[in-house]
């Protein structure tokens, strides 16, 4: 086979693994969801900080005008009454002692708090060391108060409001922060794909160019911005790419055209050649000189094949009938293997007859080359859940079989692995290359597993798109 064996030393496959990355629209709805993150959290911590230092602000108002309106009924004697409110009122003189406190206030220790100093008639703070209902932490206002000779200290406490001040409208805002996340996210998923549609056509335009419609160029975006520009280059790159590949198919064509005529020459110089020696030595050189001729030629015409394939010239397609090829290209010559076809159903492809004869042929050719002995066509239909029917021709043979990480190398041009080498001097490296090159020229595929029964061998497996049976009858 054009390949068997991968030699010592050998280079390692060219598909490696990768792993997965999320697509630029993933990545960019993740930044912008990230980024809402951080401004609508952030946003929510700010406005609940700056309500909670409103309330504290509103809070020492409060106490400011309880303790100032205490401090000037104690003055005037009048204290007592107004005590009876609910507010957290507690007046301690210069030694400590409670002289009067708010209903509330009834039965709690002195508060204890830092008096104002003599120069100054009120202080602000907070402590949570003060035993009094409401909270464990307070604001403290306190007073000081001259009465002659006499001095007494008011102190207006108020439990101190929390993180949130406000729970239900801090709940209520809360909501608003997932809401705006989420907004953020969908209206950045839906730009950025608007944004790169562009550019996801432009990969599907480029998926279809193949190196048989180099011809074909990507659509270019009215608009003058980064993906028109891209469009501009690609469209360029294609332009040398299809300069750069026909002068490569021209240099081919012209030169297995220009080799074909001397060789034809020096075949038949060497024909006659052996016709006419007698020495057995000079017979054996002979020989060996016409089988590297035809070897050559075959190669020069393996070269053609493929440059025509490539351009996609001179191909014409006709209905054809699998079964019945694959029972022509059997019968054409004879083979060292024993050839059996088992009878499917009819199956018929559009394509070229000399295209499919050269893909099968190959097939056989290879597959002959590398059996034990015996070699299997089987010819066969597939069917869809959608109603599409698939062609499938399976060629297996009970030789060594290709090892799985070699399985695409086979397909490579002038691939021939060690085993191939030494079973098969004569093959070019060239025909699975020309076989999957035509197959994929027809919109089919071709691929080498090992046997599904489990013995040693290759199972090659062509799939083609099959016309439908009321069509093939028609034709």
């Amino acid at each position: 086979m054009e390949g068997r064996d991968r030699p010592a030393g050998g280079t390692p496959p060219r598909h490696e693994g990768r792993l997965l990355t999320p697509t630029l629209r993933t990545r960019v709805t993740a930044l912008a969801v990230l980024a809402a993150t951080v401004v609508f959290g952030g946003g929510y911590i700010a406005l609940q900080a700056l309500q909670r230092r409103d309330a504290i602000a509103e809070v020492r108002d409060e106490l400011n005008e309880l303790g100032e309106t205490a401090a000037r009924l104690l003055a005037a004697n009048r204290l007592n009454r107004w005590l009876l409110r609910d507010d957290l009122i507690q007046v301690v003189d210069s030694r400590g002692n409670i002289v009067s406190a708010s209903v509330s206030m009834a039965g709690y220790p002195p508060v204890g708090f830092t008096v104002p100093p003599p120069d100054r008639t009120r202080t602000e703070g907070r402590s949570c060391h003060v035993r009094a209902p409401g909270g464990p932490c307070f604001l403290i206002n306190s007073f000081r108060v001259h009465l002659g000779s006499r001095t007494w200290f008011v102190y207006a406490l108020a439990p101190e409001p929390g993180l949130v001040p406000n729970v239900p409208e801090a709940v209520l805002m809360a909501l608003t922060v997932p809401l705006g996340v989420s907004l953020t996210g969908y209206a950045t998923w839906i730009a950025a794909g608007r944004a790169l549609r562009p550019v996801e056509e432009i990969t599907a335009e480029l998926d279809e160019i193949t190196a048989t419609d180099l011809q074909r160029r990507v659509s270019v975006p009215p608009r003058e911005d980064e993906i028109a520009r891209l469009a501009v280059s690609v469209n360029a790159t294609l332009d040398r790419l299809e300069g750069a590949v026909a002068r490569l198919r021209g240099f081919v064509s012209d030169v297995s055209h220009e080799l074909r005529s001397p060789l034809t020459g020096l075949r038949m110089e060497l024909e006659l050649a052996l016709s006419d020696v007698d020495d057995e030595r000079s017979r054996e050189t002979l020989s060996t000189l016409q089988d590297n001729t035809e070897r050559l030629e075959t190669v020069l015409d393996d070269l053609l094949s493929i440059a025509r394939l490539e351009s996609g010239k001179h191909i014409t397609k006709e209905p054809i009938e699998l079964q019945e090829l694959a029972d022509r290209c059997v019968l054409a010559r004879p083979r060292r293997a024993r050839f059996s076809v088992e009878n499917g159903e009819p199956v018929r492809v559009l394509g070229g007859r000399s295209e499919l004869d050269r893909l099968l042929t190959n097939l056989l050719d290879n597959a002959d080359r590398h059996a034990a002995s015996t070699v299997t066509v089987i010819v066969r239909s597939e069917t869809a859940d959608d109603g599409t029917r698939t062609a499938v021709i399976e060629v297996l043979d009970d030789g060594p079989g290709v090892p799985p990480e070699d399985r695409e190398r086979v397909f490579e041009r002038f691939t021939r692995l060690s085993d191939a080498r030494h079973r098969d001097a004569g093959g070019t490296g060239l025909g699975l290359a020309i076989a999957r090159d035509i197959a994929t020229a027809y919109g089919g595929s071709l691929v080498l597993t090992g046997r599904l029964d489990g013995r040693s061998g290759a199972r090659f497996v062509l799939r083609l798109p099959a016309l439908p049976p009321e069509e093939g009858a028609q034709d």
